[in-house]
């Protein structure tokens, strides 16, 4: 009898793990959303719609018309907006609402952003020791049994903790250096 995972990878083709991975980031999203303030929600909402083709269409259908009609191009009735300053001024409130409904999106995928490196740098952090500990475990198995790459110098600067502080001061300090060398 097939496990629900691997039914599910025979019917994509990818394994089991990738199917588990995949489903757990869309209930994570989907309880992110669901858990999000409603004002959060709308604007999310509005700025999927301020991204669309159809706000494109319905912004070309209501600029021709308010032109046509005071170009004269259209007797539906009497022009309102000769000099078309009140569409100018539409145009500026638009670009108002426009340009802060762009920076509510920007900011929230910024800390999406931010707590997926976070969540990033844990799992590299994690996946760093593991290897550490696993490379300490298979040189010393190595060594028992006698094999010579047991002795290999490389491994024992692979089987040393990296502490990511020393890292980062490190690649600073050559950032530092280079803009100094750049005259920045």
């Amino acid at each position: 009898m097939e496990s629900q995972g691997e039914t599910g990878a025979k019917a994509t083709g990818l394994p089991p793990v990738i199917e588990r991975n995949i489903k757990t980031l869309i209930d994570r999203r989907a309880s992110e959303y669901r858990s999000a303030r409603l004002d959060h929600r709308m604007a999310a909402a509005i700025s999927r719609f301020l991204g669309s083709l159809n706000f494109l269409y319905v912004n070309l259908l209501f600029f021709f018309t308010w032109i046509a009609i005071n170009a004269g191009w259209i007797n539906v009735r009497i022009p309102f907006d000769h000099s078309f300053v009140i569409l100018a001024g539409v145009v500026s409130i638009e670009s108002l609402f426009l340009s802060t409904f762009v920076l509510i999106s920007q900011n929230r995928l910024a800390a999406m952003s931010e707590k997926r490196a976070d969540l990033d740098l844990q799992m590299s952090l994690l996946s760093e020791h593991e290897i550490t500990q696993l490379i300490n475990l298979v040189t010393q198995i190595a060594e028992r049994m006698n094999i010579a790459d047991a002795r290999n110098p490389e491994l024992t600067d692979l089987a040393q903790h990296v502490a990511p502080e020393q890292v980062m001061d490190h690649m600073e300090a050559h950032e530092v250096a280079e803009m100094n060398r750049m005259g920045l």
